[in-house]
């Protein structure tokens, strides 16, 4: 649009036009902004998606990628969250084999990347969506609209908002998604190029089928992938097609018989794309929902207590009330948060709610705007306000709950590609302004202040997701009234062993949300390892009342009884942990133990196998297996299962530790010794390996070796009774050998 153009030609120089050099300022801001998080950790979303993701690990096999959602678990599962995103996962199972493990600054470049190439190629789609498609001679597509096309993508590029899916690593759905719908946007666009007519059909359907495949690509990184074909179809219809939906309905209303003449509905070209876009889309979908297996996910009224409300008011207005958030944090991204529920946004119950002003003028701003999209005579103008819009709504629609219900309340991963249109509005409001406005230089210094802020903005912002502690903390003047901001900075300092500040946070986020089992259980676990059982067990036993199939709660409410010597009610809870859990090998070896304080050794015993077999590398379950066993006097078995601890987790040092002492009993005494000397290796500040292997070299006769470990373990741990009572007993020995000698 020749006339936009123009009227930005005092905010974008005409240096930087050509579109390599565009492209070039466009990617090295891009960097610029989120440069900052290349050597964050994993923080948040990224603990699930990826450090404890089994799909990214060698031993996974790949076809498995195809059955299992974003988290690892089985799409048919009826707790899975069904995001199918195998792409996705697929970019980082290979990140981890780059990267030769969890490190987590491969993962964050590729991030990077990501976005510096996303805002690239949007250079080229805001070419399209203000220019219109023009073609040359040799089919090159024309760069045409440069300066709002450059100004457009450079707010795109440094937008606050883009930190969650950049620095965040699982924020690379969001990445890809967008990458391939520009893609697949941008092939529909080739579909149009002018050659020979034969060529040009059979050209035109093997673009527009490979921009239906590419859509289908960006819908496998995830979901909202799928919506570009809807807006290739707005793109074909009005800019492609020039319909002019005002116009018809006028003529529909007059029953004015030019409406048959209208080009595009005699047009046959537009009838077969938008076919075969109608039955690629639906093709897609509905082997996606065959793919998804159960029905839809299963969210809770903490995830988006909106949808659960009994009024259909209450619901629409809620609905609209986020819809307003999410303009808002396109229009001012300084109040960001990494999660909104809990609590956040309390519900609007009354229209009386001074919040609904919000909404109403979201709504006034909407229906301006596609006033001026419909009834504007500058087809230019018309053009540019439906396009905006489109890439504005059609990507936001999966998140909108029109359609089904959403697992969040607002989430700012979400407006990554939506943020496209609003970018592409604002750089025509700019334009519109600057036309109507003779101060010229204070439009151009209010858009570079725009971005300047922006971009110090997302390097702020950038730095906060570094770390989970400062993500967290930053959320806490955001949104200090949801209980998951408190809830995670109490793990974390749980994690860091500052227990004391910890219980605030989760006492916090337990009076925020009464409900909130895993605060309750998270602070019923700290109250547990500080002895105050009492309320350890109230806590987790209302946690196991309201959420009865809460199997750690039952697990951590059966160790808490065990510890208060109520043994039945301890072994009940073990039991209906493991019923709601099947393969809980953390509960079998608690169990193990319940049966071990009460001398039901066969039961222990058999608990711990269990747990072993579900969860080979158990070290603490094969440890209490060998010394039951070795306490028992059944040392030939204690040796069997020692050495097949060691086959599956050879570099355990507790287990080599076991072992030798079982050897040392049985009179093996050369192997006993390699073992002790390997566990002290390993962990050379074990008062009681020195101790052991003291009392091995006192059995075996090797005095001098036993008196030189025994006062080593004695300077590692000087209150040790039995080891000072050993040491005692060879030194009196070695005192009487000497007057014997004498």
């Amino acid at each position: 649009m020749a006339e936009l153009d123009t009227d930005l030609d005092h905010i974008i120089p005409s240096s930087v036009l050509p579109p390599f050099w565009a492209k070039l300022v466009v990617g090295l801001v891009s960097l610029l902004c989120f440069a900052r998080s290349y050597d964050g950790d994993f923080v948040f979303d990224d603990s699930e998606a990826i450090v404890n993701n089994k799909d990214l690990q060698a031993d996974t096999p790949l076809g498995d990628l195809w059955h299992h959602d974003f988290w690892g678990s089985r799409l048919s599962s009826n707790t899975s969250h069904k995001s199918y995103r195998p792409l996705t996962v697929l970019t980082f199972r290979i990140n981890y084999y780059l990267s030769g493990g969890f490190h987590p600054v491969g993962f964050h470049v590729v991030n990077i990347l990501l976005h510096g190439g996303i805002s690239v190629l949007m250079v080229d789609v805001f070419s399209v969506l203000f220019g219109g498609l023009q073609y040359t001679s040799k089919g090159r597509r024309v760069h045409l609209a440069p300066r709002a096309s450059l100004l457009a993508a450079l707010l795109f590029a440094v937008h606050p908002v883009h930190t969650e899916c950049v620095a965040g690593v699982v924020g690379r759905a969001d990445l890809l998604c967008t990458l391939f719908f520009l893609l697949s946007f941008l092939g529909y666009c080739k579909a149009f190029r002018e050659t020979g007519n034969k060529e040009r059909a059979h050209s035109s359907t093997l673009w527009v089928l490979l921009s239906i495949f590419l859509g289908a690509v960006a819908m496998l990184c995830k979901e909202q992938g799928i919506t570009v074909l809807g807006l290739n179809a707005v793109f074909d219809i009005l800019v492609i097609g020039k319909f002019n939906i005002v116009e018809a309905i006028q003529k529909i209303l007059r029953r004015d018989k030019s409406l048959e003449n209208i080009g595009m509905l005699r047009s046959g070209g537009l009838l077969f794309r938008m076919t075969l876009l109608t039955s690629g889309g639906a093709g897609v979908l509905y082997v996606r929902w065959r793919i998804m297996g159960t029905g839809p996910p299963a969210f809770t009224e903490v995830d988006n207590p909106a949808s659960f409300a009994d009024s259909m008011l209450v619901r629409a207005i809620n609905y609209n009330y986020y819809y307003s958030l999410n303009a808002w944090l396109l229009l001012c991204p300084w109040w960001l948060c990494f999660d909104w529920s809990m609590g956040c946004i309390p519900l609007i119950k009354s229209v009386g709610d001074w919040r609904v002003i919000a909404l109403a003028a979201l709504w006034l701003c909407l229906i301006g705007l596609i006033c001026q999209a419909l009834c504007s005579e500058d087809s230019g103008k018309r053009r540019i306000l439906t396009l905006g819009l489109g890439f504005l709504v059609i990507p936001f629609l999966p998140a909108s709950n029109l359609f089904f219900r959403v697992g969040f309340v607002v989430a700012e991963r979400v407006l990554y590609l939506p943020s496209a249109g609003y970018c592409m509005l604002l750089t025509f409001g700019f334009g519109a302004l600057s036309r109507h406005t003779k101060k010229k230089k204070l439009i151009a210094a209010f858009v570079l202040g725009i971005l300047f802020i922006n971009i110090l903005r997302c390097m702020i912002r950038s730095g906060e997701w570094r770390s989970e502690d400062q993500l967290f903390r930053s959320a806490l003047s955001v949104c200090p009234l949801n209980a998951k901001v408190h809830y995670n900075i109490g793990k974390n300092l749980a994690d860091k062993g500052n227990q004391s500040a910890a219980i605030r946070y989760y006492r916090e986020a337990v009076r925020l949300n009464p409900k909130y089992v895993h605060a309750m259980n998270n602070l019923g676990n700290i109250l547990k390892e500080r002895n105050e059982l009492q309320e350890a067990e109230e806590l987790l036993s209302l946690a196991v009342q309201i959420q009865p199939d809460f199997a750690a709660a039952w697990m951590n409410l059966g160790i808490v009884q065990n510890s208060l010597k109520r043994f039945e009610a301890a072994e009940q809870s073990y039991r209906t942990a493991i019923k709601y859990r099947k393969k809980y090998p953390d509960c079998y070896y608690n169990l193990g133990r319940l049966y071990a304080d009460l001398n039901r050794h066969v039961d222990a015993l058999n608990a711990w196998r269990n747990a072993t077999m579900l969860k080979p590398e158990h070290s603490l379950a094969w440890n209490n297996m060998i010394i039951l066993l070795d306490n028992t006097g059944n040392l030939a078995q204690a040796e069997a299962v020692g050495r097949e601890a060691l086959e599956l987790i050879p570099n355990d040092h507790s287990l080599m530790f076991s072992l030798a002492n079982v050897l040392g009993k049985s009179q093996k005494y050369k192997e006993s010794e390699a073992l002790f000397l390997k566990a002290i290796k390993a962990n050379p500040n074990a008062a009681s390996y020195h101790g052991n292997l003291a009392v091995l070299y006192h059995r075996w006769g090797h005095l001098n070796l036993a008196k030189k470990h025994y006062e080593i373990s004695l300077q590692l741990d000087p209150a040790a009774a039995g080891t000072k009572e050993n040491y005692g007993l060879l030194r009196r020995k070695l005192e009487q050998m000497q007057r014997k000698d004498v």
